[in-house]
């Protein structure tokens, strides 16, 4: 079954202000760079998602600091990225049409924000054909709501997902 890694919006809003910090930050990273190396290793397709607000003034607006991708991640030029607009990496974008051509089986998802484009995108795949998915444990998160802290938000996505949309697997089945 052909493979694709999706790094979903692991942008530098996500690392410059103590509000935005992502959970397990270090971590994630850590996690998501191994991943990337074991793609390289095994042949595996590289795309990062990049989430763009339409507005100038947001964040992630194109082109500000914190809309551009980590630069504490293992990107190189021939990985495959795609804006999006909106929290479905399909939606609007040429992510279905990239993967169809690529003859793309199976998706491993990785990223951020575990409760926003991640869930989305993890849903909209599985109704785009693809049932196969994995998640990667302890390679996706998000930060704290005024509900739930992020560890909370992570569980509970994760315990609905798993088996349905997608296969969560230990990174540590995944080394270069």
């Amino acid at each position: 079954m052909k493979q694709a890694l999706v790094i979903i919006d692991m942008q530098e809003v996500f690392f410059m202000d103590r509000k935005n910090y992502l959970f397990e930050s270090e971590r994630v990273v850590e996690n998501i760079n191994n991943l990337i190396k074991w793609a390289r290793a095994n042949d595996i397709q590289v795309i990062f998602i990049q989430h763009t607000d339409l507005g100038q003034d947001d964040d992630m607006a194109f082109g500000k600091p914190g809309w551009e991708l980590h630069n504490g991640l293992l990107k190189q030029l021939e990985d495959k990225v795609i804006q999006k607009t909106t929290w479905d990496a399909f939606y609007g974008t040429e992510l279905a049409q990239y993967l169809q051509d690529s003859m793309i089986e199976q998706l491993i998802f990785v990223g951020a924000q575990t409760e926003f484009c991640l869930d989305t995108t993890i849903r909209s795949a599985f109704s785009n054909g693809y049932h196969h998915n994995i998640l990667i444990e302890g390679a996706h998160s998000t930060i704290n709501s005024e509900v739930l802290d992020a560890e909370q938000i992570i569980k509970h996505h994760e315990c609905i997902w798993n088996n349905r949309f997608v296969n969560i697997q230990p990174s540590t089945n995944y080394q270069a």
